[in-house]
């Protein structure tokens, strides 16, 4: 790499990783940019923000059960119910948290819309990060801005 090249992007700030953790067989971290290496898919936005009222906003990226697909959750794929017990866990970089079943993504089942926002309302957030967009919630309580984190995790194999 040219130093200017590595000088331009020192000085534009790192590039946000989504780090994909948990039980995967494919942990992996990705950019915006490795993002759009999925299918995009869009979504116009209308929810309820506790602070500023009602946003409307137009989202395009990739279904967050694709992205998950990909890195190979830790479930029997034979036994349809085995899936059940999984949950995710996102994170954004300001503290923000949601927690969604695997059911919930998984087309057998819920087959929620939920995307991994690459851009909005015509915006690339390469700087910014990827969003966790539920087109499906009225309210907006569960949109993460700035994911850096989802962590799949299927350790619920015994119930009390």
């Amino acid at each position: 790499m040219s130093q200017s090249l590595a000088a331009a992007r020192t000085a534009a700030g790192p590039v946000p990783e989504l780090i994909l953790t948990g039980d995967l067989d494919r942990p992996a971290r990705l950019t915006v940019p490795d993002l759009l290496a999925w299918p995009q898919h869009e979504a116009e936005v209308s929810f309820e923000c506790a602070t500023s009222g009602i946003q409307h906003h137009h989202f395009t990226g990739p279904l967050l059960h694709d992205v998950l697909t990909a890195a190979g959750p830790g479930f029997d794929p034979v036994r349809r119910k085995d899936r059940l017990r999984f949950l995710i866990a996102v994170s954004g970089r300001d503290g923000h948290h949601a927690l969604l079943s695997w059911a919930e993504i998984d087309p057998d089942f819920g087959r929620a819309p939920v995307l991994l926002a690459v851009g909005i309302d015509d915006t690339a957030l390469d700087r910014e990060g990827p969003q966790l967009v539920l087109p499906q919630d009225r309210c907006g309580a569960r949109h993460i801005s700035g994911i850096d984190t989802i962590r799949v995790d299927g350790g619920y194999t015994e119930w009390a």
